[in-house]
C-alpha cells in the first residue's frame, strides 16, 4: 500500500482549519505563512507548520503547550495569537494581522528612528514583554525583524516560536536566536529567563537609534564573543535612553530591570497600566511613510528599492529632536574598484565595506532566469591585508530557520514591486547556494551562487539582499 506523501505547507489549500488561504507572505524554516481569512471574513496571519515537524510527538506536545500559553498574552502592543489547530498534518498558528514593515525594513531603507517615534518604540516594546512575561511566557528571540510597524504603533510577534524551533531543531547543543540581539546567558547556554528579553530590548532600542546593533555584526562567532564579553557601542544613542539601555546590557542578568521598571522610569510614573502604556504610544506615534510599498506583515520579507530617504518624525513635547547617526546600512553601488565598467545590462555592481574589520569588496555579477528558477552569482574579495573566514557570515540566523551557516542560506531576492523575499531553493536539508568554507587570503576572491524558485516571470529586476552586506537594489535580470 503506496503511502500518499504529506502536503505541502508551501501549495496554498483551499482551506486549513476554518480559515481561507488567500496568498502567502513568506517562508522559514518551520513552515509558511499566509495571509487568510476567517469565517467572517476578517484578515489573519496563517502560520503552517512543516509536516514533517507535525510529525514528531514532542515537538506537535511543545506545539500546543507554547500556542496555549501565548494566547494568554494580553494584546498590548503585540500580535495576539488567535487560534491554534492541526489538521491533516498540518500544525496551524493563527495570529492577529497587522499592517505595517518591520523594524529592520525601515531602518534598512530609512534610517534610524528618532523623536516621538523613538519613544513610543521603546515604551511600546517594553509594554509588549510586560505583556508577554505576565503570561508566563520568554519571547527568546526579539529582534528588528520581530517588531512590526503598525499605524498605531510598534507590535511584537513570534513570542514563543523560539522555544519550538529548540524542539525541531532536535539538538540540545544547539544555541536558537539571533546572535545581535541574544543575551551572554543564551550564549552561554544557560538558564534564560525573562530577564534575557530585557537584554534583547536595550540591544534593539540602541540599534532603532543609531542603525546598528551595539554588539556589532559579521559572522556569528565574532558577535557571540563581544556579547558574552565586550561592553555594548552605544555611542550616538540618545543621552536620555541611554543610562536605560545600559542597564538592560547589563551582563547579569539579575542587575537588569524587569519590562514593568522600564515602562515606569521611560514614563515618569509608578506601576504605569497596560492600558496607560498603550495609549501614550499611539498619542505620539507617527506611521512611516516609505517610498516603496510595504510589506504586509508576517514576520518575513520586505520591501527594497535602494531607497535611503531618512524618517522624520514629530518629537513629544518634552522632548527636543535629536541628530542621530545615518544608518548603518546605507551604502553607495558603484562600479568595481579595479576599474570595470558596468555591462550594458547594468552589472556587474560592487560594494566595499568591512566585516570583521576586514576590507572587503562585494560583486553582483549576474542574475538570470533559466526555465523556472533564478540563479544569482556574486562574488567576495579580500582587499585588506589579513585572512578572513567567511564561515557563516552570509548563511541563515533565524530563529525560525534552519542554521545553514557554513553556506550562503542567508542571501535574498526582493521583488520592489510587492515587497515579497525569496530565499534559495532548500529540499530537505540541501541549499541550492554555495558553501562558505575555507578562509579567504588577502587579495583572493571567492565566487559563489544562489539559485531561486517561484520568482514571477514577470519580474525584470530584484533586490539582493545579502547578510552582513545590505541590499544592492533593482538588480536586471536577463534570460
Amino acid at each position: 500500500m503506496n503511502r500518499q506523501p504529506p502536503p505541502d505547507p508551501g501549495v496554498p489549500p483551499h482551506r486549513i482549519g476554518v480559515y481561507t488561504p488567500v496568498r502567502r507572505l513568506g517562508e522559514g524554516g518551520m513552515g509558511i505563512v499566509h495571509l487568510a481569512r476567517d469565517p467572517a471574513g476578517r484578515q489573519v496571519a496563517l502560520k503552517v507548520m512543516r509536516p514533517q515537524l507535525a510529525a514528531q510527538e514532542e515537538f506537535r506536545r511543545r506545539f500546543r503547550k507554547e500556542a496555549e500559553a501565548a494566547q494568554k498574552v494580553a494584546r498590548f502592543c503585540t500580535a495576539a495569537v488567535l487560534d491554534v489547530g492541526m489538521e491533516d498534518g498540518r500544525a496551524y498558528l493563527v495570529t492577529e494581522y497587522v499592517e505595517g514593515p518591520d523594524l529592520a525594513t525601515v531602518i534598512e531603507e530609512q534610517g534610524p528612528v528618532t523623536g516621538s517615534n523613538l519613544d513610543a518604540l521603546a515604551v511600546g516594546v517594553a509594554t509588549a514583554l510586560s505583556a508577554i512575561h505576565r503570561a508566563g511566557v520568554v519571547h527568546r528571540d526579539l529582534k528588528p525583524s520581530n517588531i512590526l510597524l503598525s499605524p498605531v504603533g510598534p507590535r511584537v510577534i513570534d513570542f514563543g516560536i523560539a522555544q519550538l524551533a529548540e524542539t525541531a531543531s532536535g539538538d540540545t547543543g544547539v544555541v536558537i536566536g539571533t546572535p545581535s540581539y541574544m543575551s551572554p546567558e543564551q550564549v552561554n547556554g544557560e538558564r534564560v529567563t525573562a530577564a534575557a528579553d530585557i537584554f534583547a530590548w536595550g540591544c534593539v532600542v540602541a540599534y532603532a537609534a543609531t542603525g546598528r546593533p551595539p554588539f556589532g555584526g559579521g559572522a556569528a562567532p565574532s558577535v557571540l564573543y563581544r556579547v558574552a564579553h565586550h561592553a555594548p557601542h552605544l555611542d550616538g544613542l540618545d543621552e536620555r535612553l541611554r543610562p536605560l539601555v545600559e542597564r538592560a546590557l547589563d551582563k547579569d542578568p539579575a542587575r537588569r530591570p524587569t519590562a514593568q521598571q522600564l515602562i515606569d522610569r521611560l514614563l515618569g510614573q509608578e506601576e504605569v497600566a497596560a492600558e496607560t502604556a498603550t495609549k501614550a504610544v499611539s498619542d505620539s506615534w507617527t506611521p512611516a511613510r516609505p517610498r516603496v510599498p510595504t510589506r504586509i506583515a508576517s514576520g518575513d520579507g520586505s520591501p527594497a528599492d535602494g531607497s535611503r530617504s531618512r524618517w522624520t518624525v514629530p518629537v513629544l513635547a518634552a522632548v527636543t529632536a535629536l541628530a542621530v547617526a545615518a544608518a548603518v546600512l546605507s551604502f553607495v553601488l558603484r562600479p568595481d574598484a579595479g576599474g570595470r565598467e558596468p555591462s550594458g545590462n547594468g552589472l556587474p555592481v560592487g560594494r566595499d565595506l568591512r566585516i570583521d574589520g576586514i576590507p572587503l569588496h562585494v560583486e553582483i555579477a549576474s542574475l538570470t532566469r533559466k526555465g523556472q528558477g533564478v540563479t544569482l552569482q556574486w562574488s567576495v574579495r579580500n582587499t585588506g591585508t589579513d585572512d578572513w573566514n567567511p564561515w557563516i557570515a552570509f548563511g541563515s540566523q533565524s530563529a525560525t530557520a534552519p542554521f545553514y551557516y557554513n553556506s550562503t542560506a542567508g542571501v535574498m531576492l526582493v521583488d520592489p514591486s510587492s515587497g515579497r523575499k525569496y530565499g534559495p531553493t532548500i529540499d530537505g536539508d540541501t541549499c541550492s547556494c554555495s558553501p562558505t568554507t575555507g578562509t579567504l587570503a588577502p587579495g583572493d576572491t571567492e565566487s559563489y551562487y544562489s539559485v531561486f524558485t517561484g520568482v514571477p516571470e514577470s519580474a525584470e529586476e530584484l533586490g539582493v539582499q545579502i547578510p552582513s552586506v545590505g541590499l544592492f537594489a533593482n538588480v536586471p535580470i536577463s534570460s
